[in-house]
């Protein structure tokens, strides 16, 4: 049976941030949120000492690439409309077929 792996790759911009601690603060929320909801792999992988921007990655593993690309898009509303300090400036997919 193929394995389908969609990386979505999200750019966040932080209006509010003060600090990194405010950063990681958002980021960690944003991650956790996702993470809990949709069970999915998630990492920051972007501008660590930037406190106005970052990229988080997320990865889901199916059997289908229609449902991958079903929950990248999920979790990219989601994060749109979670209300945090952060605005959504670019998303990426890619898909892996194993």
């Amino acid at each position: 049976m193929p394995a389908v792996i969609c990386v979505l790759r999200v750019e966040l911009m932080l209006f509010e941030s003060a600090s990194l601690k405010d950063k990681r603060a958002v980021v960690r929320r944003v991650r956790d949120r996702v993470r809990n909801k949709f069970n999915v792999a998630a990492a920051e992988v972007g501008e660590l000492d930037d406190r106005t921007a970052a990229t988080l990655v997320f990865v889901t593993v199916s059997n289908a690439e229609a449902r991958s690309h079903a929950t990248a898009q999920h979790i990219q509303r989601f994060i749109e409309g979670l209300g945090v300090d952060a605005e959504v400036t670019g998303v990426e997919t890619e898909t892996i077929h194993l």
